[in-house]
């Protein structure tokens, strides 16, 4: 049986109280665990404030929308969840409120609680990094390197923020909701069938969180703000604000891209946000894994999609429940995989799983193979750049001291001919060898030849 390594499934959801919410294009699912044990489920639809509209398909565009979208139904779906724990009886500001906005209280609310804490983000992760950043003014006077500052303040801010509310019981157990929804996803999209056994070995961290999202706005608010700069404080924190749809876009089309892309540029730029997914999610128990499966379930026919996507129809539970206790099969020889006896099966399963961990883990070999080849060719690239430096620094530096000593040598051989051709000089004034020869008439010099 052939499969893939991973296919893109669409479904997308998040934590709530006690719960989890999916969504699959327009319909979505709120599963709860309620106070008594059970598992509450809600179907709803929900198109986006636009509806169908084309501009909420133009790249960039679409971001901000899906980020609104997402604002919206996430704060529904929470309230939903809240309601099975909170106080059966209504108290006297319930009643003034409920009379006061005539019955759209709990949808006034909700606007509220979503504006007071867009705000609260907006000036904890917006406005106040820029206010140290300008309080560090008066150290750093490189407005570069401000810029920078700013950038990491926020990202601190961030990761701080989201570590103190980890230290909340409640907030924990979201968090592990939140990693129940992974392991859902990832055991999908991984084409594995959706069991609470499977779904507890898959991996509770994804690329298309929401996480990553919000790490990658930081991330991208460092590039803008370094780029856009203007002198008024004033000015300065208002284009802060207004840029976070531009941010929220941009982030869009990279969360996108790593959830449908599986190349190194991907695999590189979606670390950081896995990373942080280590803060934001913690490995459910069985019951939250339930949750998650009844979720998935009332919006997603995940039978069907591995039908179409790996090419195998999963076997589920309904065959199991379907045979009569006791049953025999006269020819064992000819059993197949759905009449194995418990011991069996649960054998040929444990030898299935060891073959997607086998295949994992030679899938991850290769990928980090990969990413040592690309290494390994760029420091070699390197080094020879380096090396070709290197050498034509030496190959100039040995051509200046050859010029350098034919120079001196030149200037050496000028100096030391100098007293050669004055000894030269005094030797012609020396006189030579002297052979005097009387004559009868008058002597006659002839120097150092012979006489005849």
């Amino acid at each position: 049986m052939s499969r893939k390594r991973r296919c893109y499934s669409g479904i997308g959801g998040q934590a709530v109280l006690e719960g989890i919410m999916m969504k699959n294009n327009t319909r979505y699912s709120v599963a709860v665990r309620k106070p008594d044990g059970e598992i509450d489920v809600e179907i709803g639809e929900y198109t986006g404030i636009l509806g169908e509209s084309g501009i909420t398909k133009l790249p960039f565009i679409r971001g901000i929308f899906s980020f609104v979208d997402s604002l919206i139904l996430g704060t529904k779906c929470l309230n939903h969840s809240a309601a099975f724990y909170e106080e059966e009886e209504e108290t006297a500001a319930d009643k003034m409120v409920n009379k006061a906005f005539k019955g759209k209280a709990e949808s006034v609310l909700m606007t509220l609680t979503m504006v007071i804490a867009v705000l609260a983000a907006v000036g904890l992760f917006m406005v106040l990094p820029y206010l140290i950043s300008n309080y560090l003014e008066r150290f750093v006077r490189n407005d570069s390197l401000l810029a920078i500052m700013e950038g990491v303040i926020r990202i601190l801010i961030f990761v701080a923020y989201v570590l103190l509310i980890s230290l909340m019981k409640d907030i924990r157990r979201v968090y592990m909701y939140h990693g129940a929804e992974h392991k859902c996803i990832n055991c999908i999209e991984k084409g594995r069938e959706l069991t609470v056994e499977n779904v507890m070995r898959s991996s509770k961290q994804h690329r298309r969180c929401g996480t990553s999202f919000l790490l990658f706005v930081m991330l991208v608010s460092v590039v803008l703000f370094f780029f856009i700069r203007v002198d008024n404080m004033a000015l300065k924190i208002l284009i802060r604000i207004l840029l976070i749809p531009v941010i929220a876009g941009i982030a869009y089309e990279i969360i996108r891209l790593a959830g449908r892309s599986d190349n190194w540029l991907v695999r590189m730029i979606s670390a950081p946000g896995l990373w942080l997914q280590g803060l934001t999610t913690k490995e459910p128990d069985e019951s939250m894994v339930e949750v998650a499966i009844k979720a998935v379930e009332a919006v997603f026919d995940w039978r069907a999609w591995l039908q179409e996507n790996f090419g195998y129809e999963a076997d589920g539970d309904e065959t199991a429940e379907d045979e009569e206790p006791g049953e025999t099969v006269e020819n064992p020889e000819e059993m197949t995989g759905e009449d194995l006896p418990d011991e069996d099966q649960s054998e040929a399963e444990e030898e299935q799983y060891e073959d997607w961990e086998e295949a994992d883990r030679e899938a991850e070999e290769e990928q980090y193979e990969d990413w040592e080849e690309a290494d390994r060719e760029a420091e070699e690239e390197e080094y020879g750049e380096w090396e070709e430096a290197d050498r034509e620094a030496e190959e100039a530096e040995c051509e200046d001291w050859e010029e350098a000593e034919e120079e001196a040598y030149e200037n050496s051989g000028k100096m030391s001919a100098q007293p050669r051709q004055g000894e030269n000089r005094r030797q012609s004034r020396q006189p030579t060898e002297e052979l005097w020869v009387e004559d009868e008439d008058e002597p006659s010099f002839i120097g150092n030849d012979e006489i005849e």
